[in-house]
C-alpha cells in the first residue's frame, strides 16, 4: 500500500481533520505501543498499520 492509500484510508475513517491528528497521538498495541507516524518512520510498511488501526476500530472486512 502506498502512502497516499493508507492517508485516504485514514482520512475516509476519521475524517480529514482528524486523520492526521489521531495517527500522530494515538498508540496502538498492535504496532509496539508506537503511533501511526511513528510505525511509518520506523520502516513498518502501511498496509500493516493500516490493518493494525483496521483491526483496533473494528472496521468491515470490505475496509481491510
Amino acid at each position: 500500500m502506498r502512502l497516499t492509500d493508507f492517508w485516504t484510508r485514514m482520512e475516509a475513517h476519521f475524517g480529514p481533520a482528524y486523520a492526521r491528528s489521531w495517527a500522530r497521538d494515538f498508540r496502538l498495541q498492535e504496532l509496539g505501543g508506537r503511533t501511526c507516524e511513528e510505525a511509518i518512520a520506523a520502516g513498518v510498511d502501511t498496509v500493516d498499520v493500516w490493518r493494525a488501526v483496521w483491526k483496533h476500530e473494528g472496521l468491515p472486512a470490505s475496509e481491510r
